[in-house]
């Protein structure tokens, strides 16, 4: 789990809480589902304990993608067996931490409205895990103590050469189509330009860059992250693009 000091969390959390609208100008298409069936009647339980300054926008995401309605829970109330965050429940007594765990669980959620083949299941959830553990590592250097200090996208990395390589023949990464995946994968490179924006991707993965953008481009990403935080990251990645010069920092926090 990515950590950051109190103060950070403190200034994403106000700052991201004060763009939540979705601009009107972006538009996209949401996964696939299946009309039917009320999406509310499948997820009035769902019940989500976060906050802007966590991993929780990631999971809101996902249920935007997927049609799903979830409510913000007492974080005083968090039932989390180590009182962090995100943390999900449902109908009986289901509860579910970690948000690789839980974008999982959104998506079995919602399986009978958008994915039907266990080939697509299984790959979807591969790539979430992948994102969760070794792709975080990469993103975020830590001190022994947990303390994110760098990022390793300064760096050419085999790992993400190897997923630059996927990206330049799928526009997405499952069957070529915008999944839970995408979700779980672009979450961590997007959160890496907005906590160090110096940082220049296009040079070594253009793939990459162009993946990023287009998700973040999505009309759920605005609405879970917050209209200026998706703003700022279609603006970067465009200049990266364009090779226009670096904008000054999101948080100013680094």
């Amino acid at each position: 789990m990515v950590r950051f000091g109190a103060a950070s969390l403190l200034l994403i959390a106000s700052y991201a809480a004060a763009f939540t609208s979705t601009s009107s100008r972006l538009t996209s298409h949401r996964i696939p589902t299946q009309p039917s069936q009320s999406s509310t009647s499948l997820s009035m339980a769902l019940t989500l304990y976060g906050s802007q300054g966590s991993r929780s926008p990631l999971v809101n995401w996902a249920a935007n993608e997927l049609n799903l309605s979830v409510e913000a829970g007492d974080l005083s109330k968090n039932p989390h067996p180590f009182g962090q965050i995100p943390c999900l429940t449902d109908d009986d007594g289901v509860l579910v931490f970690e948000s690789g765990a839980i974008l999982n669980y959104l998506q079995s959620k919602a399986a009978n409205k958008g994915i039907h083949d266990d080939k697509k299941m299984a790959a979807v959830s591969s790539w979430i895990s992948w994102a969760n553990a070794s792709l975080d590592p990469i993103c975020f250097l830590e001190t022994p103590d947990g303390k994110v200090y760098d990022t390793g996208l300064k760096n050419q990395n085999k790992r993400i050469q190897r997923l630059d390589d996927i990206l330049s023949k799928s526009p997405f990464l499952v069957d070529g189509e915008f999944s839970v995946a995408d979700v779980a994968v672009a979450s961590y490179l997007l959160y890496v330009i907005q906590f160090f924006p110096d940082v220049d991707l296009h040079s070594k993965w253009p793939n990459i860059v162009r993946y990023m953008k287009e998700c973040a481009g999505r009309e759920a990403y605005g609405k879970a992250f917050g209209e200026r935080v998706q703003g700022y990251c279609v603006a970067r990645l465009g200049e990266m693009e364009s090779g226009a010069g670096k904008e000054k920092k999101l948080f100013g926090m680094f």
